[in-house]
């Protein structure tokens, strides 16, 4: 099994919003694939959105509503990178045999 340092932070929350993490060593398992499906998936609506907030923030007829609604969807899309590059910034440590 894998070492506790060494869990995989999932892409998604479990129950309360409470982080879920992955316990294997077959990184080619159904779960590793369908972690790493979402994360692509997040990382790609991430850059849909940058793309949208940029053209929302150039229309001038953009009300408050859109803005929020932007600030909303921009604030998901971070934490769901966020959740990736901790992920992966994790799976690399534990991947590095020169850090101690």
């Amino acid at each position: 099994m894998t070492a506790p340092n060494e869990l995989r932070l999932l892409p998604w929350s479990g129950p309360e919003g409470k982080p879920c993490y992955l316990d294997t060593d077959d990184k080619a398992g159904y779960m590793s694939r369908l972690a790493d499906n979402i994360e692509a998936v997040q990382l790609g609506t991430a850059a849909d959105l940058l793309e949208h907030a940029s053209d929302t923030l150039d229309d001038q007829d953009a009300g408050p509503e859109d803005l929020q609604r932007l600030v909303r969807e921009l604030t998901r899309a971070l934490r769901d990178v966020l959740r990736v590059a901790t992920s992966r910034g994790h799976l690399l440590a534990g991947s590095d045999p020169q850090r101690p």
